[in-house]
């Protein structure tokens, strides 16, 4: 019996190392096919990150639009609640799928970066000249460190999200259970809080943005030959 406990984690392990390996081996055949027609892991990096700013911009956007419904709710006479609730329920939801956007838009930077900064550095081996390889190794710091910038800025800002996502969800579930002046009263005033986290989010939101397009300018200033 000890022996078959022993075996359990053993073979789990086997097969994660496994699966592990088998997601690598896609990856680098996927890398390796677009690199056959000309798209460089560099290409698709600025392309990601590009992704990256546009969905953390329609992001913004849509949670500032989100505050104003939940702004406006507070507003509405007792017989328009059923349908003010239908129009905050819609908000919350579009709130979510722009986060769910960021985060996988994050992923697929991080797939790319750790490909691209991979590569470059099992390159430096090929110079021949030490003084080549010296301003490589430079350029390859100062992107990885810009890289390491942006990534937490973004980070930080999706995960900023969640708890305005939260307190969304939760004024949105108090006014569908109690479609009365009373929830309309509670919701006023959660609307001041509410309105403070998403300019906290919004801020980081728009630092991201700016650390997106600055790293952006660094690659496409980056020297070609590394």
């Amino acid at each position: 019996m000890r022996h078959r406990r022993l075996a359990r984690p053993l073979h789990g392990w086997l097969v994660s190392a496994i699966l592990l390996l088998l997601l690598s081996g896609c990856q680098s055949a996927y890398y390796g096919a677009l690199e056959k027609v000309g798209i460089h892991k560099r290409d698709l990096m600025v392309e990601r990150v590009e992704k990256g700013r546009d969905a953390q911009v329609a992001a913004e956007e849509q949670f500032a639009s989100a505050l104003e419904q939940f702004r406006a709710v507070v507003r509405v006479p007792d017989s328009e609640l059923s349908q003010t609730y239908e129009r905050l329920d819609e908000a919350y939801e579009r709130s979510e799928v722009a986060a769910e956007r960021v985060e996988t838009r994050i992923d697929d930077i991080e797939s790319v970066a750790a490909a691209l900064f991979e590569e470059w550095e099992s390159e430096l081996d090929l110079y021949q000249s030490a003084e080549y390889r010296r301003l490589s190794e430079q350029r390859l710091r100062q992107t990885r460190q810009r890289y390491v910038q942006m990534h937490d800025a973004m980070q930080e800002a999706a995960d900023s999200m969640h708890p305005v996502l939260l307190a969304m969800r939760d004024n949105v579930l108090l006014l569908k259970h109690n479609l009365n002046a009373r929830a309309i009263g509670a919701l006023r005033g959660e609307v001041d809080g509410l309105e403070r986290d998403v300019a906290a989010l919004r801020a980081r939101m728009q630092a991201a943005i700016s650390r997106s397009n600055a790293f952006i300018d660094t690659l496409h200033d980056a020297d070609d030959g590394r």
